[in-house]
């Protein structure tokens, strides 16, 4: 597109290979190539992604800060994490940290403040109804995953980005439709914009993201080095602190039932699950590590395990998660080459990397810190693609993880923000609940099946919101454009009917219509990507892929604990085995080794686990037993 800039010049195989490819997907598109081929495909969209779709969130790079007017006064973040993200570039030391802007996948003027008509055309409320709105008995299953997979996304964004609101101005009132049932008025409060540091701060306001940017576990360790010293309270081993009883540890609670942990927002059983099992492995490696290092100070620990945890969260994500919502042979290659290079897992554990610098042999941990030209920030896009909350199904069915008898069905409503231990407080454990997560099916990413609870959601901050309404205000308040525009930017081929938009179906290309007022430019990003045919295996779609396909490897790429001291001196021998060693399952049956039996053929734990025989004899649709 003649109106995009190169942010770095890509070599003249790159330039040449890209040329190719782009002559082959006109025939064959990169996933119907042989895998091999396919993968090396999106290595080079990756690097033209790099190029055209990273832009950053402020107009000049001196808000990145500099050593001399952001010195590091404490030299233990040389070798450590600064909850604060501080400091992972010494060079742009506020780069990442919390406070700084979300930046952008599309130029700035391509992602401008809307008017009050493009912010309420059509009515968001409209869209959430038509294109949102799980039907009666209508959940549908996404039956190549498990509910932990579901989890375990909402688990990793809580680490990487949340909006500063504005809590002192007017919020927006949002319009609802004539006749409809709504109690009351829907009120939202806005996101905040930082303050205007650059005349193009006018038209594209920037926004600030109060997480730390890198992939650090804030979830579990918090954005502040004072919420972190909170957190491990009196420890002397580097330990977070945890409640016990007679069953296990837990998650502690303040005094007023919230819990006590890096990130507590938007809390469900899931949220209780995975922050108590990432403390456990937290506490685990601290233990470990007192035992390598007697000598060592609770700092010491502490930061090492941090380390260890975050870059294992890292890992799970990258050549587990990914490959599980995107279950596609091509995808499984190139992930798994994202972290071991195409030399491969066995080669690497054994020797190490076998080719200095090169992520594309040896993977991107220990390649070398590159920003591609754009200082590290993810982006206002980013957070539009990962709203999945179609994830989330209606009801969980909980089963004991002996032999799996069915113990209780519970609606997800009832265990959420103070409920969220409610299960535990019965005669369940957490082995019987990451066993029931495993057997359970999330919802799939499409149109019409976003649960209803979180249309009608009440929230410990006293409001009552239509999440499905709050999506699309949310991305077109902060400039994502609309979905034909979006894939024009990326370089993808934009739908001039609705009919080609659904891949032929006339039903919902109708609805389109009809809602859009015959205006395919109008249609949201949100809704044109659940509306698009999904490449066959993929949890979502492509065109939320191409942005995934340039942040997921720039989260490893720009930190400097992962691409960069990726090494035994930074991690110590004990700690870089435990990540290259430790996969979801060790996690899980290292902590809970009831689970043992029960995934002791699984490949993936974020797939639908293999059932205990009683669990067979459950006939509800929320799990994988054969129906009868």
């Amino acid at each position: 597109m003649d109106d995009q800039k190169m942010t770095f010049r890509p070599s003249f195989v790159e330039r040449a290979a890209i040329s190719v490819f782009h002559l082959v997907n006109r025939v064959v598109p990169w996933f119907k190539l042989p895998s091999l081929i396919g993968a090396m495909n999106l290595a080079f969209m990756r690097v033209e992604l790099r190029g055209y779709n990273l832009h950053d969130g402020y107009a000049s790079t001196s808000e990145q800060g500099s050593p001399e007017d952001t010195p590091m006064k404490d030299k233990r973040f040389e070798t450590a994490r600064n909850s604060d993200g501080k400091f992972n570039s010494l060079e742009m030391p506020r780069m990442g940290c919390t406070g700084m802007r979300l930046g952008r996948n599309f130029p700035r003027e391509h992602c401008q403040k809307p008017t009050e008509e493009q912010l309420w055309s059509p009515n968001p409320r409209l869209v959430s109804e038509k294109f949102m709105a799980r039907k009666e008995g209508g959940f549908i299953p996404a039956t190549t995953l498990n509910l932990l997979a579901a989890a375990w996304i909402q688990f990793q964004t809580h680490d990487w980005f949340n909006h500063e609101l504005d809590r002192e101005n007017e919020p927006y009132d949002i319009p609802l439709l004539p006749g409809h049932s709504w109690q009351g008025k829907m009120t939202l409060p806005k996101t905040k914009p930082d303050d205007v540091l650059d005349p193009s701060d006018v038209k594209c306001p920037g926004y600030k993201n109060i997480n730390t940017t890198w992939w650090d576990g804030s979830q579990i360790y918090g954005s502040t080095e004072e919420a972190t010293r909170a957190l491990r309270a009196s420890h002397p081993d580097g330990k977070l602190e945890l409640a016990e009883n007679g069953t296990g540890a837990f998650i502690l609670r303040d005094k007023d039932g919230n819990p006590r942990t890096g990130f507590n927002d938007n809390w469900w059983v899931g949220m209780e699950m995975l922050h108590t099992l990432f403390a456990l492995e937290h506490n685990a490696l601290c233990d470990m590590f007192r035992k390598a290092y007697p000598n060592w100070t609770g700092d010491q620990i502490f930061d090492k395990a941090r380390l260890v945890t975050s870059a294992l969260m890292a890992k799970i994500h990258t050549i587990e998660w990914t490959p599980a919502i995107l279950a596609h042979p091509t995808l499984e290659l190139g992930m798994n080459a994202n972290w071991w290079g195409l030399a491969g897992e066995r080669l690497t554990k054994m020797v190490g990397r076998i080719s200095g610098r090169s992520e594309i042999i040896s993977g991107i941990p220990g390649s070398g810190v590159d920003h591609d030209g754009i200082p590290f920030s993810l982006t206002e896009e980013f957070v539009s693609v990962y709203r999945m909350h179609s994830l989330m199904p209606d009801n969980i069915a909980f089963f004991e993880a002996e032999h799996g008898k069915h113990q209780t069905t519970i609606p997800l409503v009832d265990l959420t923000f103070k409920n969220a231990q409610k299960p535990l407080e019965s005669n369940l454990s957490f082995a019987d609940l990451f066993y029931s997560f495993g057997i359970n099916y999330p919802g799939a990413i499409t149109n019409n099946n976003y649960p209803n609870f979180l249309r009608d959601l009440y929230t410990p901050d006293g409001l009552h919101r239509d999440m499905g309404t709050v999506d699309i205000v949310r991305d077109r308040e902060r400039g994502v454009p609309r979905y034909c525009a979006f894939r024009r930017m990326l370089r993808m081929k934009a739908p001039e009917t609705f009919e080609e938009l659904t891949g032929g179906d006339k039903e919902l290309a109708a609805q389109l219509s009809e809602v859009y007022n015959g205006n395919i430019e109008s249609v949201d990003a949100l809704v044109g990507s659940h509306s698009e045919p999904v490449i066959p295996g993929f949890g979502f779609s492509e065109t939320a892929f191409h942005i995934f396909i340039v942040m997921a490897s720039r989260r490893l790429k720009s930190d400097r604990f992962i691409a960069g001291q990726w090494n035994t001196d930074m991690y110590t021998k004990e700690g870089f085995h435990w990540v290259q060693h430790t996969t979801m399952k060790d996690v899980l049956i290292r902590h809970f080794p009831e689970l043992e039996d029960a995934l002791k053929n699984s490949k993936n734990a974020f797939a639908p686990w293999a059932m205990k025989p009683e669990s067979k004899n459950y006939q509800g649709i929320e799990t994988n037993a054969k129906k009868t």
